[in-house]
C-alpha cells in the first residue's frame, strides 16, 4: 500500500525496538495481546501524573476531571461502534467478564430448566465455560453449531438447532484459533427470525474491521483492551438497552445503587447498575486513546493492509513442504494456524523463540476444535498493522530451520 507508512507506525511501538535473544523483536502473537503506541500509554500516564482521582464520588477538581474522562471514553466507545445511547456501554475488565456477565445476568432473568444455548464448536473457552456452568445451575442444555473440514460453522446444521426452547446464540465473530471470520450478520439474523437474540465475542475482530453494532442488530457485543493495543484490565459489553434494564446487577457494592437500606437496595441506572465499585479509571482512557490511534491511521488501510500480510503469509507458507494448514476459510483474519508434519508445534516455537519471533503455540483456549481437528494444538502466528512481510520471510526461514533441526 503506497500510504501506508508500516515504517513510521512502527516507531510508534515501543517495544518493537526491543531485542529477544540477540534478534530483534518480531511479534506474531497479536490475537493473544497487541503491543501498545506511545499515544495510548502517554494517555494513562497523563491519567496518574495529573488527574488521579476516584471517578463519580466527589466536587472536587480532581475527581470531577477524572470523572469526565471517563465518561468521555465511554461516550467515544459508543460512538466507535456505533451504538444508540452510551449506557448501553458497560465496563468491564475483558471479554471473558463480558460473557461471565452476560451469562450470569441474563442467565437468572430469562434461563429455566430445559431452555437451550447455541453456541458454535469454534469457540473460545470464555464462551464455552461461562455457558455450561449456567446450564449446570438452570438444567438447561448447551448446544453446538458444527463446523466443515475448513472451520466454517454450517449454517444448514446452526439452522436445525434452533428450537422454541432457544434463549441465546452466543458465537465468536473471528476464531483466535483458525482466523475463521463467522457470517455473523446472517447468523444473528437467523435467530432474530425465530425471536431468540444473539451475543458477539468480537475479541479478534475490532481491531480489525470496523463494528457497527446498530447495522448488526446484534443483542450483546463484547470485546477487550488489549487486543485492540489499549491496557489490560479493560473490556466492553454493548447491549442492547431493552434488554440490559431487565437484567438484575451482575455484583453488588458502591455505584450500582441508587440508595440502600437495611430493608431495601434500590439499583442504580444503566450502564452504573452493572460497573459496582472503584472502575477501571486508566482502562478506558486507554481504550479511547487507542480507537484514536486507529483512526488516525484508517481501520479501512488497517484492514486491507492486514489482509495483504495473511495473503502472503499464506502463500509463503504454503511453499514449506511439510506444512499443514488448520483453518481453512474462505472467509479469514489475520490468523494463520498451522502444523509442521509430525512436529509438535511447541518444539516448533521454541526455536522460533531462540530467533527472537514470538508466536503462540498449543490449543489456543479452544481444546474442543483441536480435539475436532484430532491435532494437541497448533502453531498460530497472527498479525498486526505494525508487522511487515520481510518479518514473515523471517519467520518462514525459521520454520525451515525448526524442520530441519526437529525431522
Amino acid at each position: 500500500m503506497p500510504d501506508f507508512d508500516v515504517k513510521k507506525i512502527r516507531e510508534d511501538f515501543p517495544i518493537l525496538k526491543r531485542f529477544i535473544n540477540g534478534k530483534p523483536l518480531i511479534y506474531f502473537d497479536n490475537a493473544a495481546t497487541t503491543q501498545k503506541p506511545q499515544y495510548v500509554l502517554d494517555s494513562v500516564d497523563n491519567y496518574y501524573k495529573n488527574l488521579n482521582s476516584n471517578v463519580h464520588r466527589g466536587v472536587h477538581t480532581l475527581s470531577e476531571e477524572a470523572t469526565n474522562e471517563y465518561e468521555s471514553a465511554r461516550e467515544s466507545i459508543r460512538k466507535y461502534i456505533n451504538a444508540g445511547k452510551s449506557s448501553e456501554i458497560i465496563f468491564v475488565r475483558g471479554t471473558t467478564e463480558a460473557i461471565n456477565l452476560v451469562a450470569s445476568s441474563f442467565g437468572s432473568e430469562f434461563f429455566n430448566a430445559g431452555d437451550e444455548i447455541i453456541i458454535s464448536a469454534i469457540e473460545h473457552h470464555s464462551n464455552i465455560v461461562p455457558w455450561q456452568m449456567l446450564c449446570e445451575r438452570k438444567n438447561a442444555k448447551l448446544k453446538v453449531i458444527p463446523v466443515d473440514d475448513g472451520g466454517e460453522i454450517l449454517i444448514d446444521e446452526y439452522k436445525k438447532l434452533l428450537t422454541e426452547k432457544t434463549k441465546l446464540v452466543s458465537v465468536v465473530h473471528i476464531s483466535n484459533a483458525l482466523g475463521t471470520q463467522n457470517p455473523v450478520k446472517e447468523i444473528i439474523q437467523i435467530a432474530h427470525n425465530a425471536g431468540v437474540p444473539v451475543m458477539i465475542d468480537g475479541a479478534q475482530s475490532i481491531q480489525h474491521s470496523k463494528i457497527d453494532v446498530r447495522e448488526l442488530d446484534v443483542d450483546f457485543f463484547a470485546f477487550s483492551g488489549h487486543k485492540v493495543y489499549a491496557h489490560t484490565g479493560i473490556g466492553v459489553l454493548y447491549g442492547k438497552e431493552s434488554l440490559l434494564n431487565k437484567m438484575p446487577p451482575y455484583h453488588g457494592g458502591g455505584e450500582m445503587i441508587k440508595s440502600v437500606s437495611f430493608e431495601k437496595t434500590i439499583y442504580n441506572d444503566l450502564p452504573y447498575k452493572f460497573e459496582a465499585g472503584t472502575p477501571n479509571i486508566e482502562g478506558p482512557i486507554s481504550l479511547k486513546s487507542a480507537f484514536e490511534y486507529i483512526e488516525n491511521i484508517g481501520l479501512s488501510k488497517i484492514e486491507q493492509y492486514e489482509d495483504e500480510l495473511l495473503e502472503y503469509a499464506t502463500n509463503r507458507l504454503s511453499e514449506i513442504k511439510n506444512i499443514r494448514f488448520i483453518g481453512t476459510a474462505k472467509e479469514k483474519k489475520s490468523v494463520v494456524s498451522f502444523l509442521c508434519g509430525d512436529i509438535h508445534p511447541y518444539d516448533t516455537g521454541t526455536i522460533l523463540n531462540n530467533l527472537g519471533i514470538a508466536v503462540r503455540t498449543g490449543h489456543h483456549c479452544a481444546e474442543p476444535i483441536m480435539k475436532r481437528f484430532n491435532i494437541p494444538g497448533t502453531v498460530r502466528a497472527s498479525f498486526s498493522f505494525y508487522n511487515t512481510k520481510e518479518e514473515i520471510d523471517l519467520l518462514i526461514e525459521g520454520i525451515i530451520k525448526a524442520n530441519k533441526m526437529l525431522s
